[in-house]
């Protein structure tokens, strides 16, 4: 069987914008959130990582002379994709693919005062601008399933490259915060008034952040980025529960996890780190306790990153991601920021503070509204 690899990767984020220094934040637990008072946004003050527009804006001229007007969302993927194909040193032929993750895209032309036309707004006018600004010989694949887009792409673009139909696919995610996505999560009253903090007894809710997020996923081992990872497996699944609320069992992730389990060949106890979902709501942190418990988890070190860079929606799984591999070459546990007291009924294993171990393999979860859930299996690629 064709084994496949994630290699070269790029952060873009209120941390910085390349991996390295986003993960030295994390190591020395700074985080991007902060209060937010922004009554173009919205009324009240919320908590949120918000990319640095002039500084993105500037090192986005760098990278063309074309007068073409490119939305915020198209500058921050392009910044970050840009970075990997450079670094990947691969020419962008038939059997190379773009895969792009977002839950909403360019959401903000649908604003009046945005200045670009409505039609920016369809999510395939994305992957148009992206794809011609890079010249990808093929058209690209959008994927947009809430909140484990950024997963599930890593997982598609491996069966594509394992049913033979490309040898490497790019794929770079993103979202941004805007009143509609805030607005959103505020009818919902998912949204924190203070700093989120996931799986703690206080928890409120969560924070909204904005990021994009780049890898190279690829069938060749050679000119791999120094973190790379072998995705050992991957599974996905619908719990069908509820439009916004997860299955109180954690169904969906459960089966998800057995697929990646049963594709990867391995067994729970072998897997050394958890990245999960952990949004800060009560009825995610549950399930995803409880779907650990199932599997025979709960011993297993875990953690989210929502401490550091909010929900970042569409961009979360992929982002979560590059840390996760970053994790395993600096063979270094993170604490997950804002937790402090089990808040949850099943037992978990939340780091409390960012330690030194030896990490060979890690699971991501992730878990978004309509019920659908993503588990990925990697291994470090030595």
């Amino acid at each position: 069987m064709t084994k496949t690899f994630v290699s070269h990767n790029n952060i873009v984020s209120a941390l910085g914008f390349n991996s390295t220094e986003v993960v030295d934040c994390i190591n020395n637990e700074v985080t991007g959130l902060k209060a937010i008072d922004d009554k173009s946004v919205t009324n009240q003050t919320f908590y949120s990582s918000l990319i640095d527009k002039e500084k993105l804006h500037s090192q986005f001229r760098k990278l063309t002379s074309q007068d073409i007007a490119y939305t915020p969302l198209e500058q921050m993927m392009i910044s970050s994709l840009h970075d990997v194909i450079k670094s990947s040193d691969l020419k962008l032929t038939e059997r190379v693919g773009l895969i792009i993750s977002t839950t909403k895209g360019n959401i903000d032309a649908l604003d009046a005062q945005n200045g670009f036309d409505e039609k920016r707004a369809y999510l395939s006018e994305l992957g148009k601008a992206i794809s011609s600004f890079f010249n990808f010989k093929n058209e690209a694949i959008v994927v947009s399933n809430a909140c484990v887009s950024g997963a599930l792409a890593i997982a598609i673009a491996k069966r594509y490259i394992t049913q033979g139909l490309y040898d490497h696919v790019f794929i770079t995610s993103g979202d941004l915060v805007s009143p509609f996505t805030l607005s959103g999560f505020s009818s919902f009253q998912a949204l924190s008034d203070d700093l989120c903090k996931p799986y703690d007894t206080d928890r409120k809710g969560i924070n909204i952040g904005e990021v994009a997020a780049s890898v190279l996923i690829t069938n060749s081992n050679e000119n791999l980025s120094k973190e790379a990872v072998e995705i050992l497996g991957e599974g996905s699944c619908n719990d069908a529960n509820h439009i916004s609320g997860p299955s109180r069992t954690g169904e969906g992730l459960y089966r998800s996890m057995i697929s990646a389990f049963k594709q990867a060949k391995i067994d729970p106890n072998e897997v050394d780190y958890i990245s999960a979902h952990g949004t800060a709501t009560v009825y995610n942190d549950e399930m995803e306790a409880i779907a650990f418990n199932r599997m025979q988890l709960q011993d297993t070190p875990v953690n989210s990153l929502k401490g550091y860079f909010g929900h970042t929606l569409g961009a979360s799984g992929l982002l979560e991601t590059i840390v996760g591999m970053h994790s395993l070459k600096n063979n270094t546990l993170y604490t997950s920021l804002g937790f402090e007291t089990l808040g949850v009924t099943q037992p978990i294993n939340v780091i409390t503070r960012t330690r030194k171990q030896p990490l060979n393999t890690f699971l991501k979860t992730a878990s978004g509204f309509g019920g659908c859930n993503t588990a990925l299996l990697f291994r470090k690629v030595e």
